[in-house]
C-alpha cells in the first residue's frame, strides 16, 4: 500500500512538473523535439536504474555503475578500431567485459562478506582506471553499422528510447510473473528468513550484480553508439542520479521494496527537473546541488514513510 502511494504521488509529481513547465515555457518544453530528447537524455540512466531497482530490493546497491558504462563503451571501441572486430563479436566483449565485473562484484560481496559499498565503490575506481587505459582520450570514427545501434530512429524516436522501453518492460513482466526475481523481495524483507525458507542467498545476489552490470553495459554500448565516440569520463556521477531516481521510485535502502516501473518514474522525474533547470538556464554548478538536495530529501523521505508504515 505504501509503495502505491509513493507511485501514484510521483506520477502526480511528474504530472504537476510538466504542467508548471509548459506553462513557464510555453515555446520549447511541450515541443516533440524538447521531450523527445528528455526521454533520449534519461534512456542510459534509467536502463541501469532497472538493475538498480533489482539490488535495491534485495537490500545492496552498486556504485560502479558508471564506470562500467565507460568501460564497456570502451571495450567495444577499442576491439573494433584497434584489433579489427566486426561488431557483433564488440557487443559480445562489452557484454562479457561488463558481466565479468558484475561477477566480481556479487562473488566478494555476497560469498566473501565483503560490504557492498566498499567493494563496490573500490570497482568504481579500478574500472574507471581501466576505461582510461583502453580508450585513452577517446576513440572516435567508430564504424557505421556500431553508430547505428544508438542513433537510428523509430517513430521520430532515437532507438535508445526504445530500448529503454522495452528493458523496463521485460523486467516489470519479469518482477511481476516470475518466482526467480520475487526472491529479491523476500531477501530485502528478510534475508535470514529467505535462506532458511531454502532461497540460495549468496547465488540469488551474485545473479542481481551480474545483471545490474549487464545492464551497465548495455548502456555503455548504447551512449558510445549514441555519441558516435567511446569517452572514458562516460558515465561520471550516474550512480548517484541512479540511485536517487530509484529512490524515489519507490525503493527503499533497508530492501525489500520497489518496483521496476518505479526506476522508469524515477528516471523521468530527474530529467524533467534537468531539463527545466536548462531552459530556465539555471547554472550546472546550481544544477549539480539541486540534484544533490532531491538525493538527500528522497532519502530523508523514505525514512519518513518507513516510520509511518510501523
Amino acid at each position: 500500500m505504501l509503495l502505491q502511494e509513493r507511485i501514484y504521488s510521483l506520477t502526480l509529481t511528474i504530472v504537476l512538473v510538466s504542467v508548471g513547465a509548459a506553462i513557464a515555457f510555453p515555446q520549447t518544453f511541450p515541443t516533440f523535439g524538447n521531450l523527445s530528447q528528455v526521454l533520449l537524455n534519461l534512456s542510459i540512466d534509467t536502463i541501469v536504474a532497472v538493475g538498480m531497482m533489482l539490488l535495491l530490493i534485495s537490500g545492496v546497491f552498486d556504485l560502479s555503475v558508471g564506470s562500467v558504462v565507460a568501460f564497456s563503451g570502451g571495450i567495444a571501441a577499442y576491439v573494433m578500431i584497434v584489433l579489427g572486430w566486426p561488431v557483433p563479436l564488440a557487443l559480445l566483449a562489452a557484454l562479457l567485459g561488463a558481466g565479468l565485473v558484475g561477477i566480481i562484484n556479487g562473488y566478494l560481496i555476497a560469498y566473501q562478506g565483503i560490504n557492498p559499498m566498499i567493494q563496490t565503490l573500490a570497482m568504481m575506481g579500478i574500472v574507471r582506471g581501466g576505461a582510461l587505459l583502453i580508450s585513452g582520450t577517446g576513440i572516435q570514427n567508430l564504424p557505421y553499422w556500431f553508430n547505428a545501434i544508438g542513433q537510428a530512429k523509430l517513430l521520430g524516436l532515437q532507438m535508445p528510447v526504445w530500448y529503454m522501453l522495452l528493458t523496463v518492460a521485460v523486467f516489470a513482466f519479469l518482477g511481476n510473473r516470475s518466482v526467480f526475481f520475487r526472491r529479491y523481495y523476500y531477501i530485502g524483507g528478510n534475508e535470514r528468513a529467505a535462506d532458511l525458507s531454502g532461497i540460495r542467498v549468496q547465488r540469488m545476489k551474485l545473479y542481481g550484480f551480474l545483471i545490474t552490470s549487464l545492464l551497465a553495459g548495455m548502456a555503455g554500448i548504447l551512449l558510445a553508439s549514441r555519441l558516435g565516440t567511446a569517452l572514458p569520463t562516460a558515465g561520471r556521477g550516474l550512480e548517484l542520479r541512479v540511485i536517487t531516481a530509484v529512490i524515489l521510485g519507490g525503493a527503499s535502502l533497508s530492501g525489500g521494496q520497489g518496483k521496476i516501473v518505479g526506476a522508469l518514474l524515477g528516471a523521468l522525474f530527474m530529467g524533467l527537473v534537468s531539463n527545466v533547470m536548462i531552459l530556465a538556464r539555471v547554472s550546472g554548478y546550481w544544477q549539480e546541488i539541486i540534484l544533490g538536495l532531491i538525493l538527500i530529501s528522497a532519502i530523508w523521505g523514505d525514512m519518513l514513510l518507513r516510520r509511518r508504515a510501523t
